[in-house]
């Protein structure tokens, strides 16, 4: 990468790691929250369409439903041990607890206070029950008679009956009763557990049209569209799950559960049987908050947080649905494309002919496809032409995160029908896609692919397909690599990088990578590939390392990376030391950064932006520049401590200088110039958005991308 200086020279400049002021790392946990809030700015702004408010609102939700699934265990845990010392403690769950209960109130007053006076102006509305005409109410009436109450089983409590099991994030509701029961019991207190099947959201139908007909078809809305939450219709009709009682305090409630799985896989004898079994229980895992309405009893609420074993700062009352993420319905009902952002088709990839054999054209060179803005189509016409080419006699493949429905496998099938040799490797630990995972590996090992699960203790979070056909008397190669995963429909909204190769070294290399994952043999030295666990690390460490060197020697370095999230201790001391030697170091980072930027004496030539668009920024691109000499990389890896350590990850360098200048352009110069969706980091650690300059056109990376890629489309 950088030419070599004299060992002499080495020997003099090389400071020791004592020579460096250590920095103090930001909390990584506050670091995600405010990046939820980086989310949030696009729900509460009035230039952004009103349906895609609404949608990052719910974003925002989700990506909290996630923090607590996923992070907030141990700091309860702490809390609950009165933990004063360690990583988790009280105080570390007392502060986040602060920070996520101030999210969640303003989120519910964004909603209660603009989103829906902003679409009460547009004629869309959601009647509650004490709004609804008499009308509305016998339509309502029927429908939960119709459609609800047969799906519903309130369970009263007494000690034949004790407390149902509650799945993570369903809708529930407590209901405190008077008088008796059947049995002369003055049991009080029922559980009603509400099914996920049914819509969390109901349009009305355009007054004057039959109650049953008009509904399971999409209203011919008049100047007025109109709906019900389906919590208000099991609200307005709880008597009727209760006759002969009274019902008096009520409430819906929604627990969240600790579901990040855990299983040895030293000590299970089948990953796939044993993870399968996990996911039974992952619904019912430690709870770690629970959400009531805001005018939840204080006696109910103390009822259900001695149930769930939680503390009052575990408690959230919400002014509206418990669930907010539920809320993405509400915009696919509406579908109103004047509230959404105008309507984006990527088109065929620029670097490719429609017609033109893939093998032909990589044979040219290599190809990159920059994702949302070039189609997905063209990975999928890759594979498509190899399943149908009678000389392609081998495909290999990693799989992620690929879907419950996907082109991708369904193609995979068919090679396998045709009779090529199909190894596919599975990650089965793929988090939340666990269950998608281990069926589509159990539907390709039924009809002969070979399946592999990677290697034990490690997750592999590469992505690469390599295709082996014969040409002539020789076997040749042809490969795709991605920073991002064989999904179809995330590769319409997520920004990652595809790159299409013929290059004999680094489809060597795949093919000795996959040969390591099905046999678990010791791998050879690599020609291109920097593999994690083994050594990707460390490069990168080396890397930055030479890159201060030479900036004591005097010369121009510079350190663009941009990525997802950033906090892997090893190469946040790295990029420190690079940055007091004199290296410009500028850090894209969309999600968690853990290193602050810019404070004096330390971290002064190191910035860090995060760029939140419309598109979610997921590609990893790290370039590395001495004087004229330029490396830039690819890759599926965030520089995290999981990603350098204890996953299977795969950074490529671009070795085309046309090539990289493509990418360098697109991937790094379009978001450091960018000044509409970017945030910069101060030196306390948070963030400030980055505004236009009066005197400038402002400068938008994504809008700019899609205005490239718009000539029409090809496919």
């Amino acid at each position: 990468m950088l030419p070599d200086l004299p060992s002499s020279s080495l020997a003099l400049l090389a400071p020791t790691k004592a020579d460096f002021l250590p920095v103090k790392f930001l909390d990584r946990d506050g670091c995600i929250l405010a990046f939820n809030e980086r989310v949030f700015d696009w729900a509460k702004r009035d230039e952004v369409p009103l349906l895609e408010r609404l949608r990052f609102l719910c974003i925002v939700s989700s990506n909290l439903d996630e923090f607590f699934e996923v992070r907030a265990a141990p700091h309860l845990i702490a809390a609950k041990a009165n933990e004063t010392k360690g990583l988790y403690t009280t105080k570390t769950f007392e502060t986040l607890s602060k920070s996520a209960h101030d999210m969640v109130a303003r989120q519910y007053a964004l909603y209660n206070e603009a989103l829906l006076p902003a679409f009460e102006r547009h004629g869309i509305r959601i009647v509650s029950h004490g709004e609804r005409n008499a009308a509305q109410r016998r339509w309502v009436k029927s429908y939960f008679a119709r459609e609800v109450r047969p799906l519903l089983i309130p369970v009263g409590l007494d000690p034949s009956h004790p407390f149902p099991q509650v799945a993570n994030k369903s809708l529930n509701f407590i209901v405190r009763l008077s008088g008796l029961d059947a049995f002369g019991r003055a049991n009080d207190i029922a559980i009603v557990k509400v099914p996920r099947v049914l819509p969390r959201f109901i349009a009305l139908p355009v007054q004057g049209s039959s109650t049953a007909s008009n509904y399971s078809s999409k209203p011919a809305y008049e100047s007025e569209r109109l709906f019900v939450s389906l919590s208000s219709v099991i609200r307005s009709h709880l008597d009727e799950l209760f006759p002969g009682r009274v019902v008096g305090q009520f409430s819906q409630f929604r627990v969240t559960r600790h579901s990040d799985l855990a299983v040895d896989e030293d000590d299970v004898a089948n990953l796939r049987t044993a993870l399968r079994q996990g996911l039974e229980y992952r619904h019912y895992g430690q709870a770690v908050r629970l959400e009531v309405s805001a005018g939840c009893s204080e006696h109910l609420s103390a009822f259900l947080l001695k149930q769930f074993n939680l503390p009052v700062a575990a408690l959230y009352r919400v002014h509206g649905p418990v669930n907010l993420v539920r809320l993405t319905q509400l915009i696919d009902l509406i579908d109103d494309s004047s509230m959404l952002f105008p309507s984006h088709r990527p088109s065929y990839p620029a670097q490719l002919n429609i017609g033109q054999s893939f093998f032909e054209r990589l044979k040219q060179g290599d190809v990159s496809i920059h994702q949302p803005f070039e189609s997905f189509d063209g990975v999928l016409a890759f594979l498509r032409e190899a399943v149908n080419d009678p000389q392609v006699l081998v495909i290999k493949q990693t799989i992620y995160r690929t879907g419950a429905d996907s082109v991708l496998m369904e193609l995979l099938r068919e090679a396998v029908r045709l009779g090529k040799e199909v190894t596919v490797v599975v990650e089965l630990k793929a988090r939340f896609d666990e269950e998608a995972n281990i069926n589509w590996a159990e539907m390709l090992e039924s009809i002969g692919a070979q399946v592999v699960y990677g290697v034990v203790g490690l997750k592999t979070h590469a992505k690469m397909l390599l295709i082996t056909r014969r040409e002539g008397k020789r076997l040749v190669r042809y490969g795709h690599l991605s920073t991002g995963n064989y999904n179809s429909r995330t590769a319409r909204l997520y920004t990652d990088i595809s790159y299409l190769t013929a290059d004999r070294q680094l489809t060597a290399d795949m093919d000795n990578l996959f040969v390591h994952l099905a046999s678990q043999s010791r791998l050879p030295k690599l020609n291109h590939l920097l593999l994690a666990p083994f050594e990707l690390q460390r490069k990168l460490i080396e890397k930055i390392d030479q890159l201060g060197l030479a900036a004591l020697a005097g010369r121009q370095t510079r350190i663009v990376a941009k990525m997802n999230a950033l906090t892997d201790e090893d190469l946040m001391n790295a990029l420190v030391r690079a940055g007091q030697c004199g290296v410009k170091i500028d850090l894209i980072v969309r999600g968690a950064c853990m290193l602050p930027a810019g404070l004096p004496g330390l971290t002064d030539n190191i910035a860090v932006r995060s760029v939140i668009g419309r598109f979610l920024e997921h590609s990893r691109v790290f370039y590395f520049r001495c004087d004229e000499d330029e490396t830039l990389l690819l890759s599926s890896a965030d520089w995290m401590n999981r990603n350098m350590l204890r996953r299977i990850e795969l950074a490529w360098p671009v070795v085309d200088a046309d090539l990289r200048q493509h990418m360098i352009d697109e991937c790094l110069v379009a978001y450091l110039r960018d000044r509409v969706d970017a945030w910069d980091m101060r030196g306390d650690g948070s963030y400030q958005r980055v505004w236009p300059l009066p005197s400038e056109i402002s400068h938008c990376a994504q809008a700019a991308l899609v205005a490239r890629y718009s000539s029409p489309y090809k496919g």
